[in-house]
């Protein structure tokens, strides 16, 4: 074989093998989690009356472990007060439901209202959190249940009432222990050990999350693969410049 012909194949395994590995990634990437705004309307239970609003509510999720911290959003207020809520007045929790794969709620619960409420304005509700440890193995949906706010000695509990979708679906691999418990609030009917964080913040996260760190260790494998049939052309090189037989 000539120097060129060796040259050329060389090149052809170099690329023969960056192509296989590129295609390792993109499996590697696909997502494990589907997200969606869903909007919810929420009509509440409160001590002057019903009220009601609709909300587009986010649930995400970032996988640490053997557990996942779930973060559920709102993106419009919802409910009101007649009076002002002072600064840290106000404190909401929730539930979301599961389904598919697994049962039960697991309880989120956030930090109270870092400003002032003006009365009758729709109250804005933080960021809620909680931990969600999976038992089974398979798909779980995780959508909008009960709200909960405490304020100045009195509750307000709201509930959906138009059966909205889930608005996170995850495919997690269980533990295959029984039971559970619910946080406070749980209904103790889930498969799952759910537990409210109380507050925490969490960072700005979803469900690409894992497929972004996945993708990164593929194209590190990617790039190990094709310096190693680069290296394998040079060595072929040097060898027919030594006058070896081609």
């Amino acid at each position: 074989m000539s120097h060129t012909k060796r040259q050329a194949a060389g090149r052809g395994g170099a690329l023969a093998v960056a192509a296989a590995v590129a295609g390792s990634v993109v499996l590697l990437a696909a997502p494990a989690a589907h997200a969606e705004v869903v909007d919810v309307n929420y009509q509440c239970k409160t001590p002057i009356g019903d009220k009601g609003a609709v909300s587009p509510i986010d649930i995400s999720a970032r996988k640490g472990g053997g557990s996942y911290r779930l973060r559920m959003t709102f993106q419009k207020g919802v409910s009101s007060s007649p009076v002002e809520l002072g600064k840290g007045a106000m404190h909401p929790s929730a539930l979301i439901k599961m389904g598919g794969a697994e049962s039960g709620t697991v309880a989120v619960a956030g930090p109270a209202n870092p400003e002032a409420i003006p009365a009758n304005t729709p109250i804005k509700i933080t960021d809620l959190s909680g931990t969600y440890t999976p038992r089974a193995s398979g798909k779980v949906t995780f959508t909008a249940s009960t709200l909960t706010i405490k304020a100045l000695g009195t509750t307000t509990t709201c509930t959906p009432a138009n059966s909205p979708t889930p608005s996170l679906t995850l495919d997690v691999q269980g533990s295959g222990g029984s039971g559970g418990t619910d946080g406070p609030g749980g209904s103790g009917g889930g498969d799952s050990q759910t537990t409210p964080s109380g507050g925490e913040q969490l960072p700005q996260t979803g469900p690409a999350d894992s497929a972004v760190a996945l993708g990164t260790l593929g194209g590190t494998v990617l790039l190990a693969g094709v310096a190693g049939a680069l290296w394998l052309t040079r060595r072929n090189q040097r060898r027919d410049g030594q006058g070896r037989p081609a």
